[in-house]
This record gives structure tokens, sequence and C-alpha cells, in this order.
């Protein structure tokens, strides 16, 4: 009699978690490289070299399978807003908020998150409830993070805000808005450099505790 409690061996849940990735990776690739219409379903089991079966059992269609891919993007958001929850307890306020943008900008000004976010606005329109989420799992979680850091030193007396929700956004957008800018319609050609970068972060700092610091 078949124990119907029965799990899948480890072996076998490890080699579909692989086929997985391995569908996503090469559906990233052709989404990035040809658009969402420009993809099919048969490019991407050629491309990672598994049947159009199998591509089907994980995911039920094209739609299924982008939503993965830009949704799955926001994964690591975590680590950000958790370091920057830890930052509220800062002694060094100049210095932790540097790092704090500098790691912020390194994570949002990289060639593979740009162009997931140009293909996400080009699509925005078909696929609304994604865009949507994508935002509240990624920029606006990242946003109410920063509100909620910078609340808390305002009550510390370390920062004087009125409006924490828009004080995170113009830090965000001080540090954010000229690279991602550029990012956005010159595309690839556009790179900057870890100097670059860090250059913007600290300078978008500067500005903001000029505004904001007691």
């Amino acid at each position: 009699m078949t124990d119907l409690t029965q799990t899948t061996p480890p072996q076998e849940e490890g080699r579909s978690a692989r086929k997985r990735r391995v569908i996503m990776e090469a559906a990233t690739e052709l989404f990035l490289r040809n658009g969402y219409q420009g993809t099919s379903m048969d490019e991407v089991a050629a491309l990672a070299s598994v049947s159009k079966q199998t591509v089907y059992k994980h995911f039920t269609d094209k739609e299924q399978l982008f939503s993965a891919i830009v949704l799955g993007a926001t994964d690591r958001v975590g680590d950000f807003t958790d370091a920057v929850t830890e930052f509220a307890g800062t002694e060094n306020l100049e210095e932790d908020l540097s790092e704090i943008a500098r790691r912020y900008i390194t994570v949002v000004i990289q060639p593979r998150t740009l162009q997931l976010r140009r293909l996400l606005i080009a699509e925005a329109g078909r696929f609304p409830a994604v865009a949507r989420d994508y935002y509240l799992r990624a920029p606006g979680r990242t946003m109410d993070a920063l509100a909620d850091t910078f609340q808390k030193l305002a009550g510390r007396g370390l920062l004087r805000i009125d409006d924490p929700h828009l004080a995170a956004s113009q830090f965000a957008w001080m540090i954010l808005s000229q690279p991602m800018d550029k990012a956005m319609f010159f595309g690839d050609e556009q790179q900057y450099t870890p100097a670059d970068l860090q250059r913007f972060a600290d300078e978008g700092v500067r500005v903001f505790l000029a505004a904001y610091r007691i």
C-alpha cells in the first residue's frame, strides 16, 4: 500500500529545485535580451536544455514565469532593510549613514537590476499587479524602513524631521537620481565605477545631513 504522507526524497527535491533555477536563469536572460513579447517558452526550454514539458511542470505559463523572476529579485531586500533598522542605534551618524548610502547605491545601480527595472516598467501596463507587488516588496519596503529609522533618529535628537517618508524619499533620490536616470535612458552604455557610486552616496549624505541634522 502506498504511503500518501511520504514526501519526495531529498535527492528528487534537489533536482527539481536545480531545474527550476536553470529555467529561471534562461528565461531571465531571454526576457532581458528580447523583452516579454519577444520571448517564447520554446526558447526558454531550449536555452535551459530541458523539455518544454519540464518548463510547464514548473510554470503554468509565461506570465507566471515572468512574475516569478520579477518578484524573486526582491528576495534579498530584507538584508538591506535589516541593516537600515540596525542603523537606528548608531553612535556615529555620518559615518554609518554613509555606509548605508554606499550599500544602497551599490545594490540598486547594478546592470542586471537596472535591466530588470527597465523591463518591468515597459511591461507595467500588461502586468500592473506584478509591478505593484515589486514596488511594495522592494522600493516601497526600503522607503518604509528608511522612514522608520529616520523617525527613531529624530526621537533620539539626532535629526530634525517632520515627515519621515518625505525625508526617506529625498535621501534615496539625492543618492540615486543621477545614475538611475542615465541608466534608464542610456541603458548598458552608461557604466559607473565604484568610485563614482561612492561619490554619489557621500554627496547625497552630506546634503541630507545639512538639511536634517540638528
